[in-house]
């Protein structure tokens, strides 16, 4: 039976990037949506068809025909929304970050736990076929030792034009409402002025943190660090004896530029990643005795296979590629940074 899909919160990211694509899924039926903009979901449920229009979460989740939901919502109000939907038995792809705290997201990896649920956390490009390239031929060159053995890494992330190659959804000139349910936006020990960089930073810059983790090691510790109060960072990461530094700046106009080299003795894999909306994939750039090559696809994106990937792990009750609990790291080391800036040594 296919799963019937429910998305909650319909804005530009929830139409465009989620909406959209799980609509275009046909192992799956998006059933419901919800958003506190009544007008908002009328107007995308009648866009993408969709049969069935909720004014909240609670009453999205209280409807039989959803077996897993979509939640797109403010980041404060992700954790409380998705602690809700596993507590109702339902699997859950939500947006990044999970959580602000590594305390909030345990509490919802425990919950999956115990209902023993699929839960994905959206870091879009792991599922980019780029990137699955460069995976491919990191583990090839590490296995061959023909470049050598790793001797460093350097990744970057400065913000600029997101990408957006279409329109792909409606909007309302309805305000979000307030008076919904809000996790705190950091830990305890964070003082006031410096939450909002720490949000700008979880939502931005835990894209080339998870990812050079799912390249270089899942458990990295942090060796450096050194953050702005605006969120733009450079911190460098340990994965067991390799440096991973990161230059990380959010809000330049121009183009969005990101990526992640990864030096061997003898050459380099570098990952060209394109802005986060653009339909089109990351490039894998080799270098070995002064020649590059560079290997391209077939312009698929990362959202659709993201999507594709969510109701193929819940129908075969796979892990997914970025799964809840995997996704508590990228907390943690966002913690462990923000707390030496705190105190004074970032």
């Amino acid at each position: 039976m296919k799963p019937g899909i429910g998305i909650i919160g319909t804005g530009m990211v929830g139409q465009m990037c989620h909406l959209a694509n799980f609509a275009a899924n046909p192992a799956c039926r998006v059933v419901a949506i919800a958003d506190l903009r009544p007008d908002l979901a009328a107007a995308a449920a009648q866009k993408f068809g969709i049969p069935q229009v909720y004014g909240t979460h609670r009453e999205l989740l209280a409807d039989s025909a959803v077996s897993a939901v979509v939640v797109v919502t403010k980041r404060r109000a992700t954790g409380p929304i998705v602690l809700d939907a596993l507590n109702s038995g339902r699997h859950v792809l939500s947006e990044k970050p999970m959580a602000y705290t590594t305390a909030q997201a345990t509490s919802l990896v425990e919950a999956a736990r115990r209902q023993n649920l699929v839960y994905s956390i959206g870091y879009m490009k792991r599922h980019d076929a780029g990137v699955a390239r460069a995976l491919e031929v990191l583990a090839r060159l590490r296995k061959d030792q023909s470049l050598g053995r790793v001797v460093r890494a350097k990744g970057w992330c400065f913000g600029g034009d997101t990408g957006r190659s279409r329109d792909n959804f409606v909007m309302t000139g309805e305000a979000r409402p307030d008076g919904i349910e809000l996790w705190q936006d950091g830990p305890d020990w964070m003082p006031r002025a410096l939450r909002p960089g720490y949000d700008n930073f979880l939502n931005v810059f835990s894209h080339i943190i998870n990812l050079a983790r799912y390249l270089l090691g899942s458990s990295p510790t942090v060796a450096e660090s050194s953050v702005e109060t605006s969120g733009a960072a450079r911190i460098t990461l340990d994965f067991d004896g390799i440096a991973c530094t990161l230059d990380l700046v959010n809000g330049s106009e121009g183009a969005w530029r990101e990526g992640l080299t990864i030096d061997f003795e003898r050459g380099a894999v570098t990952l060209d990643l394109p802005p986060p909306f653009a339909e089109q994939e990351a490039e894998v750039i080799v270098e070995h005795d002064g020649q590059s090559t560079r290997l391209t696809g077939e312009g698929s994106w990362a959202f659709r296979r993201q999507a594709d990937a969510f109701v193929s792990d819940i129908a075969e009750r796979r892990i997914p590629l970025a799964s809840g609990e995997d996704s508590m790291t990228d907390i943690a080391l966002a913690e462990t940074v923000w707390k030496r800036r705190a105190s004074g040594q970032a």
